[in-house]
């Protein structure tokens, strides 16, 4: 598991004073940086080296999150596939879950434009961040 900490600007607040529901997605994105870094050590984002690509999120809101309290972020591989794996992250703020949800990304050559294996030493490396139970 990774553990990332954020802390809620003012700008990320709605009306109904708490933190706007597009919010917890940035966050999330944000948090899932140390885990492509297990693909891509030296964040290289050139056309060659990169080789992931995002092919789905989704979110449940089940809790309030509010300014004034820092929101800590939990990130763990759920499933680990040929190409794919699925990350499964965590939203948490004064003790309570309010926002879980899931990103699966593919290995990818784009320079072919084609998914590729992921290797086993990197399936070994995600493996040490799994959490069981996650559909």
């Amino acid at each position: 598991m990774f553990k990332t900490t954020v802390t809620p600007r003012f700008g990320d607040v709605d009306g109904l004073k708490h933190v706007n529901n597009i919010v917890p997605a940035i966050w999330f994105e944000q948090a899932r940086n140390p885990l492509f870094e297990i693909f891509v050590p030296n964040f290289d984002l050139s056309y060659e080296k990169w080789n992931l690509i995002m092919v789905r999120t989704e979110f449940d809101f089940v809790g309030q999150m509010y300014l004034g309290m820092d929101v800590e972020i939990r990130s763990y591989i759920s499933k680990i596939g040929n190409s794919s794996f699925t990350m499964y992250q965590e939203a948490w703020q004064n003790g309570k879950l309010a926002v879980k949800g899931k990103a699966v990304a593919v290995h990818y050559d784009f320079v072919n434009q084609k998914s590729v294996p992921i290797p086993d030493s990197i399936k070994e490396k995600l493996k040490k961040h799994f959490i069981e139970g996650i559909d």
